[in-house]
């Protein structure tokens, strides 16, 4: 009997092995450091809030601001009456950011399909690091502050920023098909947590000198690595004379296999269909798809959502762990930074074995089930963490693992699986749309949320920001329930199948 080609199940690294060279390591690399470059630049802001909130709050038991400042300097610093003041608006900082950093996602994947990735890519890291400079060096050797300027200058840089996520993993769908996607994107979607850590290192290296000299060095780090982009970065195959993906799929059934969407839905003799993603006249130049378009493909309506929900526990740990870690503990603000760190290790590990595990059965959403499902119960046990320095990184670690992982994987794999479906056929240039709307819809619910945990905390305690996450991570296994449905009922006909055939 003869065994449908979806049930020839190979070895998901095989394809990938065979076609991989050094382009597509370069490729790896550049894209990988790329948006952790943008990462790090967040992740310096998020670090030395406690020196911007000194320099805005002067008063004379300040030891921020010297002895002998002229009282109009001294004066002209003096944006808030208290920290409280000043924490609030950096807290309001970060949610203007969010919002403007979803608006911008949407028209960056619009933007990034109909032009060349790699000058949209090269230009949001180039103007991002330029309003860097500008919003923390800039404005305090010219011993400017003014909350307008700061807010509008933060607007701008969320726009900026968005150019980033939906034009590297674009170029990442591109040269990665779908031969070990899941196990590729699930370490290179590590770029965040790295970035984090290197925005961290950045900032620390510096910071006593001035926070200032935290956004200088991030700044022109991440303008260097988006000249960088601009003169290396092949956002195609075809730009050195290779075959784009899916132009050999016919030669063995291995890469039929393995290129066919993970979000495909059909069985039975439709499963030896060929999924090209590229139309099926090549001499015909691909056409971007639509907004709306992008958003009836099956399953980015779902993602979406479920992504809203996902990344406002995961931005939320991003933004308040060190805060919670010092003031529920009472540990030094520098001894919280280092420990929040584990929780992005975690993440990394996660992300990369859940997509490969999603690989090897070839199907996502029962994976990302398994560890949300496993998340409920480790933010149950992390909310009640001891007093305890190591057990508490342990557990931060799990933490990081059974929700970074997650995110990580919805973020990168699961949006070029979404911009790679079946009926973009004709239409592939949709990767940069889809992930945009994906991470879009992310960012509103991680904005949204960030106002809610500091509500929540102020109210009624950490316990309970710990029950609101627990309640947002059941809600993102709730959006996704139908293909988590859809996925098992095809693995379970898959292996009927196969013992028919044995």
């Amino acid at each position: 009997m003869a065994v449908p080609g979806a049930l020839r199940r190979q070895p998901a690294n095989r394809g990938l092995v065979s076609h991989c060279t050094h382009h597509h390591i370069v490729v790896f690399l550049l894209t990988f450091f790329s948006y952790s470059l943008l990462h790090a630049s967040r992740k310096t802001f998020s670090n030395v809030k406690v020196s911007i909130s000194s320099q805005w709050t002067p008063s004379p038991q300040n030891s921020t601001a010297p002895e002998l400042q002229p009282c109009e300097l001294w004066n002209s610093s003096h944006l808030f009456q208290n920290s409280e003041e000043a924490t609030l608006f950096l807290g309001t900082l970060d949610t203007i950011f969010l919002f403007s950093y979803a608006v911008g996602l949407f028209v960056s994947g619009i933007v990034g399909d109909r032009l060349n990735l790699r000058w949209v890519l090269s230009f949001g890291m180039c103007s991002s690091a330029l309003v860097v400079f500008s919003f923390g060096t800039l404005t305090e050797w010219l011993h400017f502050y003014n909350k307008w300027f700061y807010c509008c200058l933060w607007v701008v840089n969320g726009l900026l920023q968005s150019t980033g996520w939906p034009c590297v993993v674009a170029v990442m769908g591109n040269w990665f098909g779908k031969a070990g996607r899941g196990f590729v994107f699930g370490l290179w979607s590590a770029c965040a947590s790295v970035g984090n850590i290197l925005g961290a290192f950045l900032a620390s290296c510096v910071l006593k000198y001035g926070y200032e000299y935290a956004f200088l060095v991030t700044a022109s780090v991440q303008f260097a690595g988006g000249v960088v982009v601009f003169f290396g970065l092949l956002t195609s195959p075809k730009e050195v004379g290779l075959p784009e993906l899916g132009a050999d799929e016919d030669e063995a059934s291995v890469e039929e296999d393995a290129h066919r969407p993970l979000m495909g839905g059909d069985d039975g003799d439709d499963d030896d269909q060929n999924y090209s993603i590229q139309a099926t006249d090549n001499d015909n130049q691909p056409k971007a798809i639509g907004f709306f378009q992008a958003c009836c493909l099956p399953g980015v309506v779902l993602y979406s959502l479920a992504y809203a929900c996902l990344k406002l526990v995961n931005y939320s740990f991003f933004f308040w762990l060190p805060f919670y870690l010092s003031s529920n503990f009472g540990w030094k603000e520098a001894e919280a930074d280092q420990l929040s760190i584990w929780y992005d290790v975690g993440g990394i590990i996660g992300g990369t074995i859940q997509g490969l595990i999603s690989d090897v059965l070839q199907k996502r959403a029962p994976v990302l089930a398994v560890s949300l499902l496993f998340a409920v119960g480790s933010l149950f046990g992390y909310s009640r963490s001891p007093n305890s320095k190591p057990i508490n990184a342990v557990i931060m670690a799990i933490t990081g693992f059974f929700i970074g992982g997650p995110s990580n994987m919805i973020s990168s794999a699961i949006s070029a699986d979404l911009g790679r479906q079946d009926l973009v056929k004709g239409s592939s240039e949709a990767l940069a749309t889809v992930t945009g709307i994906v991470d879009g819809t992310g960012s509103i619910g991680a904005a949204v949320g960030q106002y809610l945990v500091s509500l929540i905390q102020e109210n009624l305690g950490w316990m309970w920001v710990f029950y609101f996450f627990i309640l947002m991570t059941s809600s993102t296994v709730l959006f996704i329930s139908p293909l988590i449905v859809r996925e098992i009922r095809l693995l379970l006909h898959e292996r009927r199948l196969r013992m028919l055939a044995e």
